[in-house]
């Protein structure tokens, strides 16, 4: 078939694996329940995400390059929308993160994080060569700082956080001195103890220091990363089978289609499961960034780099969060995790990344 041109399979087929990877784990861990409601809903999101991949992918979005209207337009939408979940979100975990519309719950933020990397791809294509001015610099940092407070105020910090990698991956790729990049991680972790002292919830400076000391909350949030740690430390070679993890069966494990999903899916399939989800991830972010070095476009290797940092990010946050490496702050895997917002989200992304790399 023809439509099968269109299609980038060293990015589609990686992606179809993590998506796989996801369906099974949420499969398996909705089986002591009895209850696959989440497991069909993830399935339909799929068949949405799939087919919003085929259309972008077969659209030429070269006018993305061009058209400032329409960049900038979607980018405002998404940003009243985060707006409104201010005021119009029901209270969910502690959370105004979500639309409710009956049984479906509507996210904006992973499309708004979509919508910043083709903003700032834009605005760095055409001023590379001006980012030795801090004034660029600081008025790029504005595109970011305005979804991040918005998403910062849910409270919903890991959100809040991949709109910061979008933007440090934006002007690192972008050509910035090194001697200025570390200048401004070094801003930034000036701000994080500002950040601690007068903005962080009790609930998440609680989180971080049981991250720091587990004994802190040893029935609270250690009680989830040990649980996690258990699943994975006692996985073996081949895993406990799936449907047969203790952890993730009998309830040991929380949220084991959402936050953990890494433990839940370790668990059951041991060390060789782990390894295989590890290679497709490396496999799907290294062929992204191979576009973003390869592509002579300013603005295909800025999405691409854009899109690589927030897969990276989210990537490393969720499995260091299941290690016990990171604090944990709700930060799904990518394509993996229950969640059709960020699904659908990574896999527009995709789309248009196929796209830009056939039209170039």
């Amino acid at each position: 078939m023809k439509i099968f041109k269109y299609f980038n399979w060293s990015l589609l087929a990686p992606a179809l694996l993590l998506t796989g990877i996801g369906l099974t784990s949420i499969y398996s861990a909705s089986i002591s329940r009895g209850n696959f409601f989440d497991f069909k809903k993830q399935l339909i999101y799929f068949g949405l995400s799939l087919i919003l991949f085929v259309v972008l992918s077969r659209l030429d979005l070269r006018f993305l390059r061009t058209n400032s209207y329409l960049v900038f337009g979607f980018y405002l939408l998404f940003l009243l929308l985060i707006a409104g979940l201010l005021f119009a979100a029901p209270l969910t975990r502690g959370i105004r993160g979500w639309y409710k519309l009956g049984p479906v719950a509507f996210d904006p933020e992973p499309l708004a994080a979509i919508s910043l990397i083709i903003v700032l791809a834009k605005f760095f294509s055409t001023r590379h060569t001006g980012l030795r001015s801090w004034r660029l610099l600081l008025f790029s940092s504005l595109y970011m700082v305005v979804p991040f407070a918005l998403v910062f105020l849910q409270p919903d910090l890991g959100s809040s956080a991949c709109f910061v990698a979008i933007w440090l991956g934006a002007i690192f790729f972008s050509g910035l001195p090194l001697k200025r990049f570390l200048a401004v991680l070094l801003v930034f972790a000036v701000l994080a103890g500002i950040g601690w002292q007068f903005f962080l919830q009790d609930y998440q400076k609680q989180r971080i220091l049981s991250f720091l000391n587990p004994q802190v909350d040893q029935k609270g949030i250690s009680w989830s990363v040990n649980q996690s740690k258990i699943a994975i430390g006692s996985a073996g070679l081949l895993g406990k089978g799936l449907g047969k993890g203790p952890q993730t069966q009998y309830g040991f494990l929380t949220e084991p289609k959402t936050d953990f999903i890494f433990s839940a899916w370790a668990e059951e399939t041991g060390f060789l499961g782990t390894l295989f989800l590890f290679a497709v991830l490396f496999f799907l972010f290294w062929r992204i960034i191979q576009i973003a070095f390869a592509s002579a476009n300013n603005f295909t290797r800025l999405f691409a780099s854009g899109l690589a940092s927030l897969f990276l990010t989210q990537s490393a946050i969720n499995i260091g969060m299941c290690l016990g490496l990171l604090p944990v702050v709700g930060i799904p895997l990518p394509m993996v995790s229950y969640g059709g917002n960020t699904l659908l989200a990574f896999y527009v992304g995709l789309g248009i990344l196929t796209s830009l790399e056939r039209q170039v």
